[in-house]
């Protein structure tokens, strides 16, 4: 492992799970070659793997209960004797067994479908205890698909078998792929549990007392193996913990990192400047005797009157910058919420106190719209500069992309070291060796779910490496102020999980005067007509519409509507007559600036485009879109492109073309037609989709929520944030706490533990 080698923590009383991950699952005598090769394809090689690969849900077949009492609804346990077996031929692979089972006080119906074997498993005379939950069919109980284990005689071995058999059972995410079945899994786990024996425990005692958690051993063994069901849900409740504390920890820890090595440049801005900010014509606020400062003059230039929410999130943001700390901070909002003017307003303060801003976006069709905003938006701003005849200079903005030609790029790299350049707008390219600052004040990353910690530092090292610091000695050098922003809402619990390094504010307030986008799911050929018929009204108005569709070329695997056909298509039939251009992310990026360019301009009436132009492009006279195959986009990319639309004062439409959606999909697209709220659908999201996929933002490294959900334990996520602080505020490198430290650096990646406890 790279960094400062991981101590051995002393003697624990019990097995750590790092004993566990040194441990191949082929050393459980139980386990054959052939199925550790099938473990292997599973995704299990070593006894952690397989003791963190938890029941999905538990079976209670202690509640045995004789034929003659069950209910319908009951889940029980019966011992009973075939008296009756019906196999009809089936057609095709459909096939169905019927048995007639008794125990003397009552009569019970079981069925089994495509398991013809259970006929012969099952022969009348044979006795079994059947697991299930009964029904009734035409009148009559029966169980259907019921667990069955065979009694075998009445002696002693038939005794011992049923008492093994009338327990909680785990049911284990089995493999049909692997050709794995819970049972053998259980059998593998139970081996493993056995020979582990007590587990070492590294959350503190007086901590499971506060929390009423069980320790780690009655926790692996109450949820893998229980005698009862009283004893599954505390022994979960501890072990989501478990799961919840270590994404949360090292996310703390990285923070105290960062806070330990700091080197804050305290800017010169206040949360006053928020409400005393002076008029320009057109602008907002009120005159100052005083000269304005540069935040002042921006704040009070702007055509129109900030929100509630940005007021109070930039006050917030001017706090940290002026405070001893560099600030690390997670701006969420709506789609048009005011998230630019925000993070353009942090820039201009480190551009204030003689900073540079960097602003940094992952596609080069984004950091054009964002260049041209900011351009815009500082517009008439100037900073002194003794080099000029009037002493003052207009404040520099410039575009650094693939595109950036060799001759603008030296230029620019020259204005960027000598402090000539104030703000630059960019891409992965603001990262390479040839990019360097006189002196970075202030970083904004766009969308940051597309970057990684790993391209935090590398901006952080920007300030650290910059002229003046390097004029100023080994320690000279200071680390700027980052603003991350996300154009998608995520709920606070996935934001906990995906940025719990950052601190959260949210813009939680739409600007005046925005209409709320109408938006209709057409279900028919009748209601995609009117769609059509909106967009040719809407450029008879004078507006502008867009057609987004899910492919570039068509392809014969997948039936969805191709940008380029669909292009051909519109022009020639449904909006003949109407100016029609073209724009997807493979064309030539002039080609893609021209098409822009003529859809702001009006030359261009419709854009027919793929997701492209997801997030960043603002065009207010748009007021109409039309999203093809609309059931092949997720909710978060839906709402983003319909933020596109309804962008000025007049009404918006969004039409999504979806007549062949059903299941999740008819789901997403029905909570899209009711509601235009971000936040609200983020978590209509996070029911659908589950975790998986918004955690798959976060770094990598082998932790993972297994069990944890962040929908129904958000009382265990703030409580393991709240232990995680408490833990690391006097300990930072976790030295009292060695098997934390331990674990730690074995569920995050080799730099991330370098990073956090480098000595």
């Amino acid at each position: 492992m790279s960094g400062a080698p991981p101590k051995t923590p002393p003697p624990a009383a019990g097995r750590t799970l790092r004993s566990l991950s040194l441990r191949p699952v082929t050393e459980l005598k139980s386990l054959t070659p052939k199925k550790a090769v099938a473990l292997h394809a599973w995704g299990v090689d070593t006894v952690l793997d397989l003791v963190t690969k938890f029941p999905r849900r538990h079976l209670d077949r202690t509640r045995q209960m004789e034929v003659g009492d069950l209910a319908v609804g009951d889940e029980a346990v019966v011992m009973a004797e075939v008296g009756r077996v019906n196999a009809p031929p089936g057609r095709g692979r459909r096939s169905r067994v019927e048995l007639e089972v008794t125990d003397g006080t009552g009569r019970l119906k079981v069925v089994f479908f495509n398991q013809p074997w259970r006929a012969r498993q099952l022969p009348k005379g044979s006795q079994a205890l059947f697991f299930g939950k009964v029904t009734e069919y035409r009148g009559t109980r029966q169980m259907a698909m019921p667990a069955v284990d065979l009694v075998v005689g009445v002696d002693d071995e038939s005794v011992a078998h049923r008492r093994r058999t009338l327990r909680v059972v785990p049911v284990y995410p089995a493999s049909g792929k692997a050709g794995l079945t819970s049972w053998e899994v259980g059998t593998w786990v139970a081996e493993a549990l056995e020979r582990s024996g007590t587990f070492a425990d590294p959350l503190p005692g007086r901590w499971r007392e506060r929390l009423g958690l069980v320790d780690r051993t009655s926790a692996m063994w109450g949820f893998h193996l229980p005698e009862t069901m009283a004893e599954v849900a505390p022994a979960r409740r501890r072990l989501v913990f478990d799961e919840l504390f270590r994404l949360q920890l090292p996310l703390v820890l990285r923070r105290r990192a960062l806070e330990r090595d700091a080197r804050a440049i305290r800017h010169s801005v206040s949360p006053l400047d928020v409400t005393g900010a002076s008029r320009r014509p057109g602008g907002q606020g009120s005159m100052l005797e005083s000269a304005p400062t540069l935040v002042q003059e921006f704040l009070g230039g702007l055509p129109f009157e900030l929100t509630g929410a940005q007021r109070r999130a930039l006050a917030a943001i001017f706090a940290e910058l002026a405070g001893p700390l560099p600030m690390h901070r997670l701006l969420q909002g709506d789609v048009g919420s005011g998230k630019t003017v925000v993070a353009v307003a942090a820039l201009v303060a480190a551009v204030q106190g003689g900073h540079q801003g960097a602003f940094m976006v992952p596609t080069e069709v984004l950091a054009e719209q964002h260049f041209m905003a900011i351009h815009a938006l500082t517009d008439g701003l100037s900073v002194a500069d003794p080099d000029r005849l009037e002493g003052r200079r207009p404040v520099a903005v410039r575009l650094l992309t693939s595109r950036t030609t060799a001759a603008e790029r030296t230029a620019m790299h020259q204005g960027l070291r000598d402090g000539q350049v104030d703000l630059v707008v960019g891409t992965h390219a603001l990262l390479t060796d040839e990019v360097r600052f006189h002196s970075l004040g202030v970083v904004v990353i766009d969308e940051q779910h597309r970057f990684g910690v790993e391209q935090r530092a590398a901006l952080r090292e920007k300030g650290r490496s910059s002229v003046v610091a390097e004029a100023a000695g080994p320690d000279g050098g200071a680390d700027p102020d980052l603003l991350v922003m996300t154009a998608t809402p995520i709920p606070r619990t996935a934001a906990m999980v995906v940025f719990g390094d950052l601190d959260m504010v949210v813009l939680d307030e739409l600007p005046p005067g925005r209409t709320p986008v109408t938006t209709v799911w057409t279900r028919s050929a009748i209601e995609e007509t009117e769609a059509w018929k909106r967009v040719r009204d809407e450029v008879a108005a004078g507006h502008r519409a867009y057609v987004v569709c899910p492919l570039v070329e068509g392809s014969l695997k997948v039936e969805a509507t191709s940008a380029v056909a669909e292009y051909e298509r519109l022009a020639a039939e449904d909006l003949a007559g109407l100016r029609v251009g073209l724009l997807h992310g493979q064309m030539p990026a002039a080609d893609k600036e021209a098409a822009m360019a003529a859809f702001r301009a009006g030359e261009l009436e419709v854009l027919v485009a793929t997701t492209v132009i997801e997030v960043g492009v603002d065009v207010p006279e748009a007021t109409v879109m039309v999203v093809e195959d609309a059931e092949r986009f997720g909710i978060a990319q839906l709402h983003q492109l319909r933020g596109r639309v309804g962008r000025g004062a007049d009404r918006a439409w969004c039409y999504l073309l979806g007549a062949a959606a059903e299941g999740d999909a008819a789901e997403r697209l029905t909570a899209l037609e009711r509601t235009t709220d971000g936040f609200e659908l983020a978590e209509v999201d996070l029911e659908l989709r589950g975790e998986g996929t918004i955690l798959g933002t976060r770094q990598k490294g082998r932790s993972d929520l297994q069990l944890a959900s962040l929908r129904r334990d958000r009382d265990l996520l703030d409580a393991a944030r709240k232990v995680a602080g408490a833990v690391t505020a006097d300990d930072p490198l976790l030295v009292d706490h060695p098997l934390l430290e331990d674990e730690i650096r074995l569920f995050v990646d080799e730099d991330e533990a370098a990073f956090l406890f480098k000595s």
